[in-house]
């Protein structure tokens, strides 16, 4: 028998990474469809997450990515106060080279087939005409353009909210939520990094940028010639001076090479799982760097997202955007007040909220059944 010990399967049954309420394996030769869809929780809602399209390795690290990131959507939404739970998509494959219509089609049949227990959306590899396609075949899904009933791009919202997870680090550490005349590195300078800049430069902020696309450093410093660049993101973080780090490109930015040599007082970026291994966080407290936790902050674009299921309005989408001011510094009193790390206090905060909602769905299907019996 196949050894599975250290396998998905086990990630999935036995872990504390796993807990996941469903796992659909998708598969339509014709297209070439391969995919897999994960749902960790719907205890506060129908799960939400976007669709990453990527050429994996092999079929087993598709299945784990889908279960990791399904899992930090449940506390990304939990944290947002979204009534929704964490889902996640990945579908296997170069999108260069294997992106159909007809494979999206295929792909949104198989979302239909769940009912609306997982929502969809954009993420890496995918974009707004894609969840246009998919959005033919599938109402559950989000992310769609403007012409199709959508948000269009939420990288807007996305980088504001970092903002606020910055603007919050500040008032936490210094007494003043204020960024002028702070020195910000941003890693990553696409979608969200390039509004991020924007947002910093109106305050008055001193920022340096690096990333591995040179015409993105480009169109930046043609705009803003006064941005600062970094060779790479080695040199960006041992700049001297430098008050806060931003992450936003990959994850795993925060590992063992690069904790030791960060010159930044605060990390809050937009990169999804920051953290490259559990205790990279004790890492970081250990040289009193203050990380705002990712998922937290980077949680305005879902926040668009699932407004588009009521129908998009950007000022109500920004006014909870900017709440996220509000929950991290909630989350940094917690991580005082427990004597833990920021990231393992959210995790505890958003752990019991979707606690509190599984407990008040049981005690209602409880009362139903008794009050049938009653009836009867």
């Amino acid at each position: 028998m196949t050894d599975v010990t250290n396998g998905v399967l086990h990630t999935l049954f036995h872990s504390e990474q796993g807990g996941h309420e469903q796992v659909v394996l998708c598969q339509d030769r014709a297209s070439g469809l391969k995919a897999v869809i994960a749902i960790h929780s719907t205890a506060l809602g129908p799960a939400l997450g976007g669709t990453r399209f990527y050429p994996y390795a092999n079929e087993e690290q598709a299945v784990a990515d889908a279960l990791n990131l399904a899992r930090g959507m449940s506390y990304k939404n939990a944290m947002a106060g979204l009534r929704h739970g964490g889902g996640k998509a990945v579908i296997i494959g170069d999108p260069e080279q294997i992106k159909t219509e007809e494979l999206l089609l295929a792909y949104g049949r198989f979302v239909a087939s769940l009912g609306g227990r997982y929502v969809t959306a954009c993420d890496v590899g995918t974009y707004v005409a894609d969840m246009d396609l998919v959005a033919r075949e599938c109402r559950w899904t989000t992310g769609r353009s403007p012409e199709n009933g959508g948000a269009g791009d939420s990288s807007v919202l996305t980088s504001f909210g970092v903002y606020q997870g910055m603007r919050a680090s500040a008032q936490h550490l210094w007494g003043d939520p204020s960024l002028r005349d702070r020195k910000v590195g941003i890693a990553g300078v696409g979608k969200v990094g390039h509004h991020l800049v924007e947002h910093l430069l109106k305050e008055g902020a001193q920022v340096v940028i690096t990333d591995v696309r040179q015409d993105a450093v480009r169109r930046i410093v043609d705009k803003h010639p006064a941005v600062q660049v970094a060779a790479d993101t080695d040199a960006l973080i041992r700049t001297e001076g430098l008050d806060v780090y931003a992450p936003c490109a990959l994850g795993g930015a925060l590992n063992d090479d690069t904790v030791p040599v960060l010159t930044a007082k605060v990390v809050c970026g937009a990169a999804n799982n920051q953290l490259a291994h559990p205790g990279v966080e004790k890492d970081l407290a250990d040289r009193s760097i203050l990380y705002a936790p990712d998922y937290v902050v980077n949680a305005g674009g879902v926040i668009q997202v699932a407004d588009e299921l009521n129908g998009f309005d950007f000022d109500r989408c920004k006014a909870k955007a900017s709440e996220i001011f509000d929950t991290t510094l909630a989350i940094f009193a917690r991580a005082k007040e427990d004597g833990i790390p920021p990231a393992a206090a959210a995790d505890r905060i958003a752990e019991q909220r979707m606690s509190e909602a599984r407990a008040a769905k049981a005690a209602k299907a409880a009362k139903a059944v008794g009050d049938a019996r009653a009836a009867g």
